[in-house]
């Protein structure tokens, strides 16, 4: 099952803000949600706790379901690096690394309600593998909707642009050029401790 609850309370269970909006609130409370979230010592965890809670945190990033996000990493020959870099060329992820939508759920409904494409077809599937020299595009009928017009204002974007990404705001098209590195991609777990908790 996929977290479908508030997105802040989740970011602080994590550890980590997992949407630009839940950055500021995570500043404020940088502690887990709850009665006792002040007095929860993360540090105390034991091993199992720490590589499930590393396991989740990258989950939640790329909001995948457990079965999704075990396939996934079978599909990367069980390699930490590997995996990380399976799940950045997500549809869904690259939609959101590109400054096409807000957060990764956002980029995730707008491949569902087929607002976007990949070399000029519709795809509806966020999980769809999008391999280098593909083009990533909105939809020319969606492109007047309110989160399309931000995006294309560059509301989304981030400060700098993912290298292996080509994106033209303007257009709303972006193309994969090369396949990421994993030093390349700005997410804050240890996929070694994922590893080790599939391992297990």
């Amino acid at each position: 099952m996929r977290y479908t609850g508030p997105k802040v309370r989740l970011s602080r269970r994590a550890g980590i803000p997992l949407t630009r909006k839940a950055v500021r609130y995570f500043e404020e409370r940088p502690y887990p949600p709850g009665e006792h979230g002040r007095k929860t010592n993360r540090r105390s965890t034991g091993d199992y706790g720490v590589r499930l809670m590393e396991k989740q945190r990258l989950r939640w990033y790329y909001d995948v379901s457990e079965k999704q996000f075990r396939n996934t990493f079978d599909k990367a020959g069980r390699s930490g690096a590997a995996f990380v870099v399976r799940l950045e060329c997500r549809l869904a992820s690259l939609v959101l690394r590109a400054g096409f939508a807000a957060s990764i759920y956002a980029a995730r409904q707008y491949v569902n309600h087929g607002h976007i494409t990949v070399d000029g077809k519709k795809v509806d599937i966020p999980s769809y593998i999008v391999k280098p020299g593909q083009t990533i595009g909105v939809r020319e009928r969606s492109r007047r909707m309110q989160p399309f017009v931000a995006a294309a204002e560059k509301t989304y974007a981030d400060d700098r642009i993912a290298p292996y990404l080509d994106v033209n705001h303007a257009d709303l098209r972006c193309t994969l050029v090369a396949l990421p590195e994993r030093a390349q991609i700005p997410v804050q777990v240890d996929e070694q401790l994922v590893v080790e908790f599939y391992s297990r």
